[in-house]
């Protein structure tokens, strides 16, 4: 899979634990942006970035609001503001209504980052309980970018995938350590 430049993630309930079975076996010189959205309490501080960055041994941080997306870096969006990239490859946080009961929504992060990389974007939809993700997943394959859905019979709470496959047929439909193993090939000298 030559030319991916970035890699969106969006999961929901089980989605941590999803997020290090997926991250875990990244090789050392990983060096395509990964931006993630999990469903967080909105009203909590999120220590998410420093539980990956311990667990994973990688860097990863919190997404800042005009922050360029630097290469190897694995971004997650805080809790309360929608994750969005920008057309100069920024990431921005907004605080739009809350969709599909969630803010961050992956909808936002799928849909602006399908707009900004087109066909040279990875989108990965996790295990999760509503529908969020699935229209930004269609969404990142009409824009020639390429799509992975966790097979619903491996996820913890199989209605995230499931909603995205009623609408679009993905690239790959793979178990966790599938999609450990196809993140883990991608071609790094593309970034």
């Amino acid at each position: 899979m030559i030319g991916v430049r970035a890699i969106v993630i969006g999961g929901s309930a089980g989605g941590v634990a999803a997020l290090f079975k997926v991250l875990g076996g990244l090789p050392a010189d990983f060096a395509i942006p990964i931006l993630c959205v999990l469903h967080l309490p909105e009203h909590r501080d999120s220590h998410l970035a420093e539980v990956l960055e311990r667990k994973l041994l990688r860097p990863v941080r919190e997404a800042r609001d005009k922050e360029r997306i630097a290469p190897g870096m694995i971004y997650v969006a805080g809790p309360g503001y929608h994750l969005s990239v920008e057309g100069d490859y920024s990431l921005s946080l907004s605080q739009e209504e809350p969709l599909h009961f969630s803010r961050p929504a992956i909808d936002y992060l799928f849909q602006s980052a399908a707009d900004a990389y087109g066909p040279d974007l990875l989108g990965v939809l996790l295990t999760g309980a509503n529908e969020d993700g699935a229209k930004g997943l269609a969404y990142i394959q009409q824009c020639g970018g390429r799509t992975v859905v966790q097979d619903p019979r491996d996820a913890q709470v199989a209605l995230m995938p499931e909603a995205a496959l009623a609408l679009h047929q993905p690239d790959h439909l793979l178990s966790l350590s599938g999609i450990g193993q196809l993140l883990a090939t991608l071609e790094t000298s593309a970034c």
